[in-house]
């Protein structure tokens, strides 16, 4: 079992930046790929990033693609999201997930990942 908690959330202008992280329980928080998935009002979940679990690999969704940039630290058992350029489509609840390594499942998905935290919001004005 694995806790996540986001934080970092909150109401920033057009153009700003903004880090959330993600702090996960686990002891062994190395054997879990971790992955970013945002929810806008009134759409469907959709994935933003993700990191293996050494770091070495990173995936983004086009739409974010040159503009956020996911990182880890395993001995801190964390994860961040650096989001630059802000835009007000950007404006969302931002999820951490996460799932074994060694669990060979589509990154981009949803369902491939069993530990979720409980979502930290981001408001982007115009």
């Amino acid at each position: 079992q694995v806790q996540l908690v986001e934080s970092g959330g909150g109401l920033v202008q057009a153009g700003d930046s903004l880090r959330l992280s993600c702090a996960a329980s686990r002891r062994h928080f190395s054997n879990y790929d971790m992955g970013w998935f945002r929810q806008a009002p009134g759409k469907e979940r959709e994935f933003v990033s993700h990191i293996d679990w050494s770091g070495d690999s990173t995936a983004y969704a086009d739409s974010v693609k040159g503009r956020f940039t996911i990182s880890r630290d395993n001995a801190k058992n964390t994860v961040w999201l650096q989001m630059k350029t802000l835009k007000p489509e950007d404006t969302a609840v931002y999820y951490c997930a996460a799932k074994l390594a060694l669990q060979r499942s589509p990154i981009t998905t949803m369902a491939s990942y069993p530990y979720w935290g409980q979502g930290t919001q981001v408001t982007v004005s115009s």
